[in-house]
């Protein structure tokens, strides 16, 4: 029931959203939230002052009567939602604040609970204008992910006289409060931890690196995983870390982070070596580095697993090391992207494109897709290289319910790609047409 009445209320959400809120909203991400940082604060001429916020409890804290007054649906069912209770040790134990935890449309709730904030601080501090010229920019800045956000400010006194009494004020309303205990000021030299990295200004230079707790945290999990498995295989050890380890690296890659990532694979090899001793205290060290430990083109001490595979052949696994993740540039969603728009359907087409020639992945679902068009665009049957380039486009548009999946895109031509959109043409792989008004995108799509 709840899922059904996402669909419904997710695309009023997404209108009513702060540009600059994040976290489970769609086609956004940590990532979104961290180049929003170094838009916020990379330049010189930037504010210089932070109030690092978080919202205590929020999602259990949220006032019902506010969500009933506000959330735009059926006021009977939203309310048995919000006092249906929850169940621990067989007890049931009532809900009279907050959201159904764990309820598909809570996410939702929360954020519809929260959205706003960004619009009265845009329109109290003004970036440009005639108020921001008489001395109202000062520099106020909001970056939020679910409840954990911060804010920007031209000096600790307006942070702290100004902005932060507006922020308690805005969450009393919503029957929510601030943590004293996680929220502070902060000059940006000092830097500050947002979504698992610092976030800091050296001698005037602006870097993103993760976080000393981050990695601490990363790598006790890691050095349990291995204390854990004495008994597995080398192959067994490898296939349970590396999802792990590239994972991490992975939500790291758009940082300044391979300093840091040659630290972890340094901790991780001394924790395997440690293990590999354990599990042969008879040995010497050279068998043991032999056992464990290879060369892989120019790399030495490589630890590797061996096990046969279905066909009784010998197969070897390699760990993953997170200095190989490349380090990459993010491009941030622009905050006005609504993913239910069909306006920014065209936008959204181009980010997946420029997403999928990144990652090895993407390449390859790329070049299926080239292969099982013959390389030939299907709007005006001319051949796609890298010179005349392309355009990931939907059959079914992501506005009317259609999928990223390979059966819903097609590769043609950027200048097709224009066409397509602009003339309201239907593509299908073997030649578009006009689509008509009762027609979907995609309805004349054979596979």
């Amino acid at each position: 029931m709840q899922a059904l009445y996402l669909h419904a209320l997710d695309p009023i959400a997404e209108t009513l959203a702060d540009p600059n809120s994040y976290g489970f909203r769609k086609e956004r991400s940590c990532a979104d939230a961290m180049e929003q940082c170094a838009t916020v604060l990379s330049n010189s001429t930037r504010p210089q002052w932070i109030l690092e916020g978080d919202i205590k409890s929020c999602c259990d804290k949220i006032s019902h009567p506010w969500l009933l007054r506000h959330v735009p649906m059926d006021k009977t069912i939203l309310n048995t939602w919000l006092k249906a209770g929850y169940m621990d040790k067989s007890v049931l134990h009532p809900t009279d604040d907050g959201t159904p935890q764990g309820g598909p449309v809570s996410p939702v709730l929360a954020h519809m609970a929260l959205d706003g904030l960004e619009r009265i601080l845009r329109k109290k501090y003004p970036h440009s204008g005639p108020k921001a010229l008489k001395g109202m920019n000062k520099q106020v800045n909001l970056v939020r992910y679910c409840d954990d956000f911060f804010m920007t400010g031209i000096s600790k006194e307006v942070l702290e006289q100004e902005v932060k009494p507006l922020v308690t004020e805005f969450l009393r309303e919503r029957g929510l409060e601030l943590s004293e205990e996680k929220t502070s000021i902060t000059h940006i030299e000092d830097g500050f931890d947002f979504l698992g990295q610092q976030v800091r200004k050296y001698n005037g230079h602006f870097l993103t690196r993760p976080a000393k707790k981050n990695v601490k945290a990363f790598l006790t999990d890691i050095r349990k995983v291995i204390k854990e498995k004495k008994a597995a295989t080398a192959y067994g050890l490898i296939a349970t870390l590396n999802p792990t380890i590239r994972g991490w690296a992975n939500f790291h890659r758009h940082a300044a982070a391979k300093t840091t990532f040659v630290h972890v694979d340094t901790a991780i090899f001394q924790a395997l070596w440690r293990w590999a001793r354990r599990r042969h205290p008879t040995k010497g060290k050279r068998w043991v580095k032999d056992r464990y430990f290879g060369r892989v083109g120019n790399q030495n001490w490589r630890f590797f697993g061996t096990a046969k595979d279905k066909d009784g052949k010998p197969t070897r696994n390699l760990l993953c090391l997170a200095a190989a993740i490349p380090i990459t540039r993010y491009t941030k969603m622009k905050g006005d992207c609504n993913p239910y728009d069909p306006t920014w359907e065209l936008y959204l087409e181009k980010r997946l494109g420029v997403q999928m020639e990144q990652p090895l992945l993407g390449r390859r679902r790329l070049m299926y897709l080239w292969k099982e068009q013959g390389g030939i665009c299907p709007v005006c049957h001319q051949p796609m290289t890298h010179v005349t380039g392309w355009h990931n486009h939907h059959i079914v548009y992501k506005t009317l319910g259609g999928t990223d999946s390979a059966e819903n895109r097609v590769l043609i031509h950027p200048n097709c790609h224009k066409q397509v959109h602009a003339k309201g043409l239907t593509v299908s792989k073997p030649r578009p047409g006009k689509a008509g008004p009762q027609v979907q995108p995609g309805a004349l799509f054979h596979a």
